[in-house]
């Protein structure tokens, strides 16, 4: 007989806390409390080297989604069904009006002051 794919008895995998965050208009974003060490090297990565303005506004634009796409869990938008995989939820931020996404860079600079002090916010 074959080995089994799932373990027995043993200790289950910890889940990594979340936060939420809620918008003025009643949205709800979840970001992910834990962020990887690589993930911090690649973070910080980003924003170095840039000395045009048009370099800087790029590489600050970056940093930011790149915190979205790393952190964000699952976002309900005006009580629709919540979006909770990576793609769809990139793909929404790509479209989020001027607000949402004020809402939203306000939302992962506490939230990233608050869980990852040694990472620089957007």
């Amino acid at each position: 007989m074959g080995r089994r794919s799932r373990r027995r008895g043993g200790p289950a995998p910890l889940d990594a806390p979340e936060a939420e965050y809620r918008g003025p208009d009643g949205d709800r974003l979840v970001l992910r409390g834990v962020m990887s060490p690589a993930t911090r090297r690649e973070h910080a990565a980003l924003g170095g080297g840039a000395r045009a303005a048009a370099n800087r506004e790029d590489a600050w634009q970056r940093g930011v989604e790149f915190l979205f796409e790393r952190l964000a869990v699952r976002w309900e938008i005006a009580g629709a069904a919540p979006l909770t995989r990576q793609k769809e939820l990139l793909g929404r931020f790509r479209f989020a009006s001027a607000d949402e996404r004020r809402w939203i860079r306000e939302a992962l600079r506490e939230h990233v002051a608050e869980h990852f002090p040694d990472v620089d916010a957007p």
